[in-house]
């Protein structure tokens, strides 16, 4: 029997598995958790041998809760479930120790199946994700810096609010701008705060 956690702040999606694994002889349900710092707990007290995961949730993200719960139980083999296929975002999950990595939209097609195979000890990630990562493979990654001034752009501040609160002057935030559009390929400023959430370079 194998056994899972299943792990995602939404109550409906957490349904929707618990009747797809209900349904089947060599699995079974052992915990749900609503939040990272709560699946760390469940994984303590149940050690399930298969942790489903989702990776935008209150309290502790769904990547910080993966290192948390591989950094105490390494052998632990953890799928990730989400909507989002952003690149960075897949990878950040897989380099925490996802080894398996699925969109809910295809969940009955394929949730079982990675269940098992993963159980086996295989690694598994969605297509479009695949697609995801092949297609950005190249690409210049932002600097520390770069990521900083694409967070605050993304709370809406001007390049001269950039610029007081990283104690920077107006010219360097628009030189990092600048940057920042011609590695990500965007039009503008939104254009580039959008890139940036689609492919998980910052969280939403």
């Amino acid at each position: 029997m194998i056994r899972i956690l299943s792990v995602d702040d939404h109550p409906l999606l957490r349904e929707g598995v618990a009747a797809l694994i209900g349904n089947q002889t060599d699995m079974g349900l052992v915990a749900e958790a609503s939040n990272g710092r709560d699946a760390l707990e469940k994984y303590r007290t149940h050690r399930p041998d298969i942790t489903l995961m989702d990776l935008q949730m209150p309290e502790m993200s769904g990547i910080d809760a993966i290192s948390a719960i591989r950094g105490e139980f390494p052998e632990a083999r953890i799928i990730v479930l989400t909507t989002h296929a952003g690149d960075v975002l897949v990878s950040r999950a897989l380099k925490a120790g996802a080894r398996a990595y699925l969109l809910k939209g295809s969940l009955r097609k394929e949730l079982l199946e990675t269940i098992r195979a993963v159980h086996a000890g295989q690694k598994r990630v969605s297509p479009e994700a695949a697609a995801e990562i092949a297609e950005h493979a190249t690409d210049d990654t932002l600097t520390p810096r770069e990521l900083d001034v694409l967070r605050l752009v993304a709370g809406g501040n001007a390049n001269k609010e950039v610029a007081a609160q990283l104690f920077l002057t107006e010219e360097t935030v628009k030189a990092h701008v600048r940057n920042i559009l011609a590695k990500l390929g965007a039009n503008d400023r939104t254009h580039a705060v959008a890139i940036g959430f689609k492919r998980g370079i910052i969280d939403p």
